[in-house]
């Protein structure tokens, strides 16, 4: 039988694919500073070898004659899936995969070293080898596929994702937010001239927050003998999903900054732990795009994480962990606190939209090849004066190198952070319109109906359905932003 044929294929990708995603988890958290070349070299070897395997010739064969089978229904879709994946990658050479693996890895270290320096300077280089490649990947994609190059960018991170649906819906929502910010933040000043905000001690120690963290982390259902939480540059979950890596980044001085982090990548965990174990080494038990695994983790961080009732039951982990007592009244304006930023992973939720439209603007103008490397720093400063009223032109680190997503050549990929905070908005609307006493559960620390019902309805679907369908499936209708803004002006507004 041929699906037999690329069912056993699938165990073999799977097996890469694993030993892949543990070696880069470990390069972003524990590797030595002085492994880096080896690790790179070994991470292309893999890649290239995984890529190989993956778009061997003989593989359409294999799935046209599949097609012709009789199958059940989890193989067909599984087969549909394969197909798809099949035609993604053989858009580009074993070649180029290694290519782009080694110069990705590379500039990872090298930014995660210069950023630190803001040396725009020393990382300039580095980044238009990075952006070169990328032009060239939309390229070999583009013709393969049939889209515009942005478009088959964003068809690797979340599949059915077009500028042409994307950019009216951010347009509407940036405008917007140009007025509700200046709102959000004159309704936090009202209720601030009335009840000063009581400040943080400023004391926490990083082995008592990371204590905090692992205790919410399994409140809310983390698995942690298939998991763990390490510390890393920039915040991310990785791994598989029988060991999932997450990780955050510690301030002394404030112990909300890690533990949003922790609780946003918990999401993600939660999604990757929960998929359908039967299918892991087929694509179809992988999670269904980026704007889908977003909406999984900022459901957690805000829906959950910045909820009134969450923090009825977190303040007793708090005092116990931390040693402080706060009350209700004292904690949510740090939890709900608004304020024009530069740094887009500590933004809160009414700020953070413009941040992530930014990125999406002027990535559209890297791969077109209308705006340089070289002309960033400028581009990044008018745009963040024009969105926020704040400048980066003496600040590059907290500009166009603030994030990891370019320097390893994650073209397409921000877009999915906003578009998932719509679809978590709608999810948690359909959820309380379901079940309207979840808050009371919540606020006693219990997250089951929460969890059975994602379970239900997103993580056991994995990549069944496209991400409008599965949206739909869960919610009864289609992506609607008015959940997202009506969820802001009741936070928020007046």
């Amino acid at each position: 039988m041929s699906f037999a044929r690329i069912d056993e294929l699938g165990r073999k990708l799977e097996a890469l694919e694993h030993a892949l995603a543990i070696l880069g988890a470990d390069e972003a958290t524990h590797m030595a500073v002085g492994g880096g070349a080896k690790r790179a070299e070994a991470l292309s070897a893999l890649a290239g070898m995984h890529h190989r395997q993956a778009t061997a010739p003989e593989i359409s064969d294999w799935i046209a004659a599949a097609e012709r089978e009789t199958l059940n229904d989890e193989q067909s879709v599984a087969l549909r899936e394969f197909r798809r994946q099949y035609t993604n990658m053989t858009c580009l050479p074993s070649e180029f995969v290694e290519r782009q693996t080694s110069a990705r890895l590379r500039c990872e270290q090298l930014w995660r070293d210069l950023r630190a320096k803001n040396d725009w300077a020393g990382f300039q280089p580095a980044l238009e080898g990075i952006v070169a490649i990328a032009r060239e990947e939309a390229a070999l994609r583009s013709e393969a596929l049939g889209l515009d190059p942005y478009d088959a960018l964003m068809e690797q991170y979340d599949p059915g994702n077009r500028t042409a649906d994307i950019t009216p819906v951010f347009t509407d929502l940036k405008a917007f937010l140009k007025d509700f910010v200046p709102e959000a933040l004159a309704v936090q000043q009202e209720r601030l001239a009335k009840n000063p905000k009581r400040p943080l001690s400023g004391v926490y120690p990083i082995e008592r927050q990371r204590e905090l963290g692992l205790a919410m982390m399994g409140a809310v259902g983390f698995d942690l003998t298939r998991g763990s939480l390490s510390v890393s540059h920039h915040p991310f979950c990785g791994g598989v999903p029988s060991d999932v890596r997450i990780t955050t980044r510690y301030k002394t001085s404030d112990f909300l900054s890690a533990l949003m982090g922790v609780l946003h990548e918990t999401g993600h965990a939660l999604y990757e732990q929960n998929l359908p174990e039967a299918w892991s080494h087929w694509p179809l038990g992988k999670a269904r795009g980026m704007a889908v695994h977003e909406s999984q983790s900022l459901f957690v961080e805000k829906q959950l994480g910045r909820n009134p009732a969450f923090w009825r039951w977190a303040l007793p982990l708090v005092e116990q962990h931390l040693g402080e007592s706060w009350s209700m009244d004292e904690i949510l304006p740090h939890v709900h606190h608004v304020e024009r930023g530069l740094i887009r992973v500590d933004a809160d939720e009414v700020t953070y939209p413009l941040h992530v439209i930014l990125r999406y603007e002027l990535e559209q103008e890297l791969i077109s090849g209308r705006l340089q490397v070289s002309d960033l720093p400028e581009a990044w400063d008018a745009r963040m004066r024009e969105y926020l009223g704040l400048s980066t032109i003496d600040n590059p680190a907290d500009g166009p190198m603030q994030d990891v997503h370019w320097p390893s050549a994650a073209f397409g990929y921000f877009p999915s952070y906003t578009l998932g905070a719509m679809m978590a908005a709608q999810q948690w609307a359909a959820l309380t319109k379901t079940h309207p006493a979840v808050d009371d559960e919540i606020a006693r620390g219990h997250f089951a109906t929460v969890n059975n019902w994602r379970r239900d309805n997103i993580w056991s679907q994995a990549s069944r359905w496209s991400t409008p369908e599965l949206l739909e499936r869960a919610t009864g209708e289609k992506l609607n932003a008015a959940h997202f803004t009506a969820h802001l002006k009741k936070r928020y507004g007046r």
